[in-house]
């Protein structure tokens, strides 16, 4: 069974840093080049009273995140197309700048092309705590 691309979906609870448009937009595009993606732009966005979305946009797809420092929470999305990017080194440089103690990580393959006697397969949603990494 081939696939398009992979999407990760990330929760980071108890996380730091979440209400810098400038420190999320250095986190994107280093997570975007250590993933090796061709990073075409980065925008973000300063609520008030807090929070920040921020989007990489990446020849492969995009990178995103929402925050809510109030709630030490961020909603992180990347999707990549094809197999030569990497969302798991993505997601390690966003955890370092955003440093959740606890992440909850749904990865889905996208676009799967099946045979005709396959089985759609997808990752279990993994709940743990950062330190068990």
């Amino acid at each position: 069974m081939e696939h398009l691309g992979r999407h990760l979906i990330l929760e980071y609870w108890e996380a730091t840093n979440l209400n810098s448009p400038e420190l999320t937009e250095r986190a994107l595009t280093e997570a975007a080049l250590a993933g090796g993606a061709t990073l075409l732009s980065v925008r973000t966005h300063q609520f008030a009273p807090q929070g920040v979305s921020g989007v990489a946009i990446i020849a492969e797809s995009h990178l995103s995140i929402h925050t809510w420092p109030e709630y030490n929470y961020a909603a992180v999305d990347i999707f990549t197309c094809g197999d030569r990017v990497d969302p798991h080194k993505m997601d390690e440089v966003l955890s370092k700048y955003f440093r959740p103690k606890r992440k909850n990580i749904t990865e889905m393959l996208r676009g799967l092309r099946m045979e005709e006697d396959d089985e759609p397969k997808q990752k279990e949603t993994a709940e743990f705590e950062v330190g068990q990494l």
